[in-house]
């Protein structure tokens, strides 16, 4: 949910009509392939039940699904999860897919051993109020993995409110419910909006206590 225009959209503007635009811009927006820290940080745990925010055209879902994971994946735009689909398909695996805005309608508590929000880009107050409603769809024992662009000095100031760092983060979710397994930034190069940049994640791995 980061755009580098002039104007930054607010949340109302980023509906199914917005993303379906912005989808129909290009075949394909992303690379096709898993995040990275889904991978690093998803790879070894026992598969179970999970729900893939804002899964977009699905890499991360097709993947999980392929791990044994029983996917749930959510997209505000119904031309993404079409090329989901098409995705999973493909792949040969089954993924439940649900055209949902989990902002205004959040995902039903304790019902995830994994929660994955991957680079869901929001500003205060909507993220807090996000965050912890992404926090309360997870089972006791399971798994809240929240990763974002991270808050840098070299942010524009009309982006900067959009990017958090781990700390802001984990201050969300209380200690006596919680364990922090991972918070930390970590640096890669990849592709983005079109041209190799490098870039820091914020990397968040919570386990609600049993």
């Amino acid at each position: 949910m980061t755009h580098h225009d002039h104007h930054e959209p607010s949340i109302e503007e980023m509906g199914s009509e917005f993303w379906d635009a912005t989808y129909a811009e290009r075949q394909t927006i992303w690379s096709g392939q898993p995040n990275a820290q889904l991978l690093a940080e998803v790879t070894d745990l026992s598969p179970g039940s999970a729900l893939d925010v804002g899964c977009g055209e699905g890499a991360d879902a097709v993947w999980l699904a392929q791990c044994g994971w029983d996917v749930t994946a959510v997209d505000i735009s119904p031309l993404a999860l079409d090329r989901a689909r098409a995705h999973a398909a493909d792949a040969g695996v089954s993924v439940t897919f649900e055209v949902r805005d989990l902002i205004s309608a959040p995902p039903s508590p304790a019902s995830y051993d994994l929660v994955s929000a991957q680079f869901f880009q929001l500003a205060d107050p909507e993220r807090s109020i996000f965050m912890r409603g992404l926090g309360d769809a997870v089972k006791p024992g399971g798994q809240l993995l929240i990763v974002g662009h991270c808050l840098t000095p070299s942010m524009t100031p009309t982006l900067a409110g959009r990017f958090y760092t781990p700390n802001e983060i984990t201050a969300l979710f209380s200690t006596d419910d919680w364990v922090t397994e991972v918070a930390e930034t970590r640096e890669r190069t990849a592709m983005h909006h079109g041209e190799m940049t490098d870039l820091i994640d914020a990397v968040v791995r919570l386990r609600r206590c049993d």
